[in-house]
C-alpha cells in the first residue's frame, strides 16, 4: 500500500514538474486584452503600431547578413500575444549561420531571391531545400537551422514568422566558439587540436 502511494506521488510530482516546464516554454496566457509596460499609461493605436520595417523600402542591401527584429523588446505590444515578425536581409553570398530559437518555430517566408535553407533533428538527420521567392519554410522550434544566399550576384529578402514575443536566438559559432568555454573541452568534443580551435575563435572575433 505504501509502495502505491509513494508510486502515485511520484508520478504526480513529475508529472506536475512537466506541466509546468512545457506551460514555461510558451508564451503566457493573458489574463486581460493585452499587458502594457510598466511606464505606459495611455494606450491609443500607436502602441499596437511598429514602424521598424520602414527602413527596408527601397533600402540598398547591406554589406553583410542583417536581421531587422519586431519581438516584445523592439515593439512593446506583442507581450503576450505569441507573435513576433524578423525581417531577413541576405547581400549575395552571405548566410545566416546554424542557430536556434529556443521557445518557437520559425516560418520564413522568401520575398525575393534565393535561399538554400535547412534544419537537422533530433536523430541527426539535414531537410534541406533551395527557395524562391514566394516560396515558405517552417523550422522547426528549438532544432539547428540555417538560411544561405548563394547566388553571388543577387540579394535576398525573407520575412520570419515567430509563435513568440520573444523566440530566443543560439548562434552555434557563437556559443561554441564565443562564450568562453574551455578550449581543451572543444578540442576534445571536435577531435582536434586546441590551435585548430583558437583560429576558430580568433576568426569569430575578428568579425564581431
Amino acid at each position: 500500500m505504501a509502495t502505491s502511494i509513494l508510486k502515485h506521488t511520484i508520478f504526480f510530482l513529475v508529472a506536475t514538474l512537466a506541466t509546468s516546464l512545457v506551460a514555461r516554454a510558451s508564451d503566457p496566457d493573458l489574463t486581460s486584452d493585452f499587458l502594457l509596460p510598466a511606464n505606459v499609461t495611455v494606450v491609443d493605436e500607436n502602441f499596437f503600431t511598429f514602424t521598424g520595417f520602414r527602413v527596408l523600402n527601397d533600402a540598398e542591401p547591406p554589406k553583410a547578413f542583417a536581421v531587422t527584429k519586431a519581438s516584445k523588446a523592439e515593439f512593446p505590444a506583442l507581450n503576450g500575444q505569441s507573435v513576433s515578425y524578423a525581417a531577413l536581409a541576405f547581400p549575395a553570398g552571405s548566410v545566416n549561420p546554424p542557430h536556434t530559437h529556443p521557445r518557437s518555430a520559425e516560418l520564413l517566408f522568401l520575398v525575393y531571391g534565393s535561399l538554400d535553407v535547412g534544419f537537422v533533428d533530433t536523430t541527426g538527420k539535414l531537410y534541406a531545400q533551395s527557395l524562391q521567392a514566394g516560396d515558405m519554410f517552417v523550422f522547426p522550434k528549438g532544432l539547428v537551422h540555417y538560411q544561405l544566399n548563394g547566388d553571388a550576384k543577387n540579394p535576398a529578402l525573407a520575412l520570419s514568422a515567430f509563435g513568440s514575443a520573444s523566440a530566443g536566438t543560439v548562434s552555434v559559432p557563437s556559443t561554441l566558439f564565443g562564450s568562453g568555454i574551455d578550449d581543451n573541452v572543444l578540442a576534445k568534443s571536435f577531435k582536434t587540436d586546441v590551435a585548430t580551435i583558437q583560429k576558430l575563435e580568433a576568426g569569430l572575433a575578428s568579425k564581431a
